[in-house]
């Protein structure tokens, strides 16, 4: 749902809100077999994933993995961090390593900006992480809240594009501006005084306001990397027509 200090302005860098999503999710099953084979949607990734943690744990990869499915690529669903952890997971169970979730993250480098995607696999629901210091491994998960039930998400993608992702997005972020503190401060502010007390007492419009604020913030940092505070004209105005049916937590 967004970063909180881009630039580490106040001494940490990012610090990042998120939701883990029941109907986006990725599931796979691991078992032995004379010869390596992926199968299922994103089986490329999974490939790549299976190599770096075998060669990681120094384990076999004479394994056969069935992706059932998976989260779409690049569109900003964390879906590259949730299959690295569920293949690392998978390896973990199956060769009884006892390795931590984050330690899997940890072999993989993942959550090198966002904690998010590790916190929503530990535990699911509303995740705030810590973002990185001068010591940080993995952004540690501050906050976990349940989500009310009643809550939905609607998702918009554009079909014909992609979001900025791998060494275009690794650019992207080394050619923005530094993140202004006093934006920094006030979103902090935002996030604890209101975001996170609206999530606990159940006020979705109050919690709305505070993620669009959040978004349209770091929309708009991002903008002369994006071409705008959305990667797509057409989303931008799927999310004005939504606005005016009354939707929140625009972004």
């Amino acid at each position: 749902m967004g970063f909180i200090d881009l630039s580490g302005s106040l001494g940490r860098h990012f610090g990042s809100i998120g939701v883990a999503l029941n109907e986006h999710a990725t599931k796979l099953s691991l078992t032995v077999s004379n010869e390596r084979l992926v199968t299922g949607p994103s089986a490329k990734r999974a490939d790549n994933c299976l190599t770096l943690m075998c060669k990681a744990l120094n384990v076999s990869d004479k394994l056969a993995v069935s992706i059932e499915s998976a989260i779409p690529e690049h569109v900003g669903l964390g879906s590259g961090t949730q299959m690295s952890l569920a293949i690392g997971s998978a390896l973990n169970t199956f060769y009884g390593l006892g390795l931590t979730v984050r330690e899997i993250a940890s072999l993989m480098d993942r959550g090198l900006r966002s904690g998010i995607g590790i916190g929503v696999f530990e535990q699911g629901g509303l995740v705030v992480d810590g973002g990185r210091g001068a010591k940080t491994i993995t952004p540690p998960v501050l906050v976990h809240l349940d989500i009310p039930e009643t809550w939905r998400f609607i998702l918009v993608f554009d079909q014909r594009g992609q979001g900025l992702h791998g060494q275009q997005e690794i650019e992207a972020f080394k050619t923005l501006p530094v993140f202004p503190k006093r934006e920094a401060e006030r979103l902090c502010y935002l996030l604890l005084m209101q975001g996170l007390p609206a999530v606990a007492e159940n006020d979705l419009s109050q919690f709305g306001d505070v993620i669009t604020q959040l978004q349209r913030s770091v929309g708009e940092h991002f903008a002369p990397a994006q071409g705008g505070i959305f990667t797509s004209s057409e989303v931008a105005v799927a999310m004005q027509w939504l606005a005016e049916q009354g939707a929140v937590a625009m972004g």
